[in-house]
C-alpha cells in the first residue's frame, strides 16, 4: 500500500487556507475531507453569496473579486476529488474523532481522523461599550455577512468605530451599496499610521488599497475622526446614534445602527479541544496555538494554517494552507517539491514586518479596561459587568482567567468566551497589575459554539469518513 492510501487528511475550514490545503492534497493523489460551517466555500473575505445573488462579484468583493472568484473555482475543480461537508459545524475534539453538527437536520455524527489541517480563520475581536447590547449593533464581520450573503445592510445610516483596515474596508463596502454612512470613528492616531508607513511599504500594493479606501471615504463626505475613544451607543428600543471623546471634548451623532471592532482575532477553540501547546504572542496581545514555520502543531498529525493560528491576512492564509498540506504530506512519506515549501515559507516570512506595521497603524487601545464603567456589560450572555469582575479580582483573588470565570461566570454562556474573552483579559490584567501575558486565557470547552441541547449527549451517528 502508497503512503498515499494510508493517509486519511481532514480540513476543518474551507476559507482561503483550507481550500488551498485540500488543493494541495488533490495534487497528490489523495481525497481530503473538508468540513466547513458555511453552506458555501470562501471564508470571511471571500463569503460566497447564495447561488441565486444578483450582485456581481466586483461589487462584492472589490479589489478583492479577482482572487474571490478564482478561490471559488478551485474549489467547484474539486468537487469530485474531495468529500466536501459544508454546513457543517465541528463542536468537539477528541480521541481521533471530530463531533460534527450537519446542517438543516440537525443531526450529529463522528468523523474520524489521523491527520487534520485546522484551518478555522478568525472572528471579530471585541472591546464593548455602553450601549453594545441594543438591537443595532454589529460587529464589523457581522455587518459584513449581512451584505455578502444576505444582501441586506444593518441601517439606513451607519456609524463604523473601532480600529483595523477592517473598518474602512467595510465602510467602503457599506457606501459603495448605497448605504449612508454618517462617520468613521477609529481610536488609532493619523501619527500612528503615518509612523507605520515604512512597514506598510513592504507590500505596497496592499498599502495602496488603505489608501484608496480612506480617500474614497473622503471624496464621498464621509466624516473620518481619527483619535477618538467611543464613549457609549446612544438609544432606549434601539441605536440612536453614537458619542465619542475626541480629545478635547465629546461628540455626538445620530444614526441607526452600528458597526464596530477591533481587527481580528483567531479561533483558537478547536486546536485547544486537540491539546496543541499554547503560548503569548505579544504582536497579537493573545494566546495562540505554537506551529513551526511549516505549520506542524505540538500535537503529532496535527497541522495549524491560516487565520486560526494568527491573523496574517488572507494571502498569507492561502500560502499557509498549502505549505501545511506539503507539511503533512512530508511527515507521512510522501515526496512533495522541496523548492515550492521554501518559497512559501520564504513569502510568509516577508509578511511579518507587514504584520507590525498594521499594528503600528491600527494600535490595540490599552487604556480600554482603565475607562470601562463600573456598569459596563462585558460578559452579554451571562449580564457580567466591568464592575463585577473589577470586585472579582478585588475581593477573591482571582488572578487568572479560569478562576476569574469560576468566581464571576464570565464567559460560561453560549459564546464561551468568544466575544467576550479579550475584554475580560484586558480587564483583569488592569484590575490585577499583571501584565496581560501572565493572566492566562480562557481554555477551550465543548461545545465551541452552540448547539442543541440534546446533541451534546446523544450517540453519534456512524463514521462519515
Amino acid at each position: 500500500m502508497t503512503a498515499e492510501a494510508m493517509l486519511q487528511p481532514v480540513i476543518v475550514g474551507a476559507g482561503p487556507a483550507g481550500v488551498r490545503a485540500a488543493q494541495a492534497l488533490v495534487a497528490h493523489g489523495l481525497r481530503p475531507v473538508l468540513i466547513d460551517e458555511a453552506g458555501r466555500a470562501g471564508g470571511q473575505i471571500y463569503r460566497r453569496p447564495p447561488a441565486n445573488f444578483q450582485r456581481s462579484p466586483e461589487t462584492l468583493y472589490g479589489f478583492e473579486a479577482a482572487r474571490a472568484t478564482a478561490m471559488h473555482a478551485a474549489l467547484d475543480g474539486l468537487q469530485d476529488r474531495i468529500d466536501y461537508q459544508p454546513d457543517s459545524l465541528v463542536w468537539n475534539a477528541q480521541g481521533g474523532l471530530l463531533d460534527v453538527l450537519h446542517g438543516p437536520s440537525r443531526s450529529t455524527r463522528s468523523v474520524p481522523y489521523r491527520q487534520l489541517i485546522v484551518a478555522t480563520g478568525a472572528t471579530d475581536r471585541v472591546l464593548p461599550v455602553p450601549g453594545w447590547t441594543l438591537p443595532g449593533v454589529y460587529t464589523l464581520g457581522g455587518a459584513q455577512v449581512a451584505l455578502k450573503f444576505q444582501g441586506c445592510a444593518i441601517g439606513r445610516r451607519v456609524v463604523f468605530m473601532g480600529t483595523g483596515p477592517l473598518l474602512y474596508l467595510v465602510a467602503c463596502q457599506y457606501a459603495k451599496a448605497g448605504v449612508n454612512v454618517a462617520a468613521v470613528l477609529d481610536t488609532a492616531r493619523f501619527a500612528d499610521q503615518f509612523a507605520a508607513v515604512p512597514a506598510l511599504l513592504s507590500q505596497p500594493a496592499v498599502f495602496l488599497k488603505g489608501l484608496y479606501y480612506v480617500a474614497w471615504l473622503r471624496a464621498r463626505g464621509v466624516l473620518l475622526h481619527g483619535g477618538v475613544r467611543p464613549l457609549r451607543v446612544l438609544g432606549d428600543a434601539r441605536v440612536g446614534g453614537v458619542s465619542w471623546h475626541d480629545g478635547t471634548r465629546e461628540q455626538t451623532l445620530e444614526c441607526d445602527a452600528v458597526g464596530f471592532g477591533y481587527a481580528l482575532r483567531s479561533e483558537t477553540q478547536l486546536a485547544d479541544l486537540l491539546g496543541c501547546r499554547f503560548a503569548f504572542a505579544p504582536l497579537q496581545r493573545a494566546h495562540l496555538p505554537e506551529r513551526d514555520a511549516a505549520g506542524r502543531s505540538s500535537v503529532a498529525g496535527v497541522y495549524l494554517a491560516g487565520d486560526g493560528a494568527g491573523i496574517m491576512g488572507a494571502d498569507a492564509a492561502e500560502w499557509a494552507g498549502e505549505r501545511a498540506a506539503l507539511a503533512l504530506l512530508t511527515d507521512h512519506g510522501v515526496k512533495v517539491d522541496a523548492v515550492r515549501a521554501q518559497a512559501l515559507e520564504r513569502k510568509l516570512g516577508k509578511l511579518v514586518g507587514f504584520r507590525r506595521g498594521l499594528e503600528r497603524a491600527f494600535p490595540f487601545p490599552q487604556d480600554w479596561a482603565a475607562h470601562a464603567p463600573d456598569e459596563l456589560v462585558v460578559c452579554r450572555c451571562e449580564n457580567v459587568t466591568a464592575g463585577e469582575l473589577r470586585e472579582t479580582v478585588r475581593s477573591c483573588g482571582a488572578d487568572e482567567m479560569n478562576r476569574l470565570k469560576a468566581l464571576s461566570r464570565v464567559g460560561m454562556g453560549r459564546c464561551q468566551g468568544r466575544m467576550c474573552g479579550t475584554a475580560a483579559a484586558e480587564m483583569l490584567a488592569h484590575a490585577s497589575g499583571q501584565p496581560l501575558a501572565q493572566v492566562g486565557r480562557l481554555r477551550g470547552q465543548a461545545p465551541i459554539k452552540p448547539i442543541p441541547i440534546q446533541l451534546a449527549s446523544a450517540p453519534a451517528e456512524g463514521a462519515a469518513a
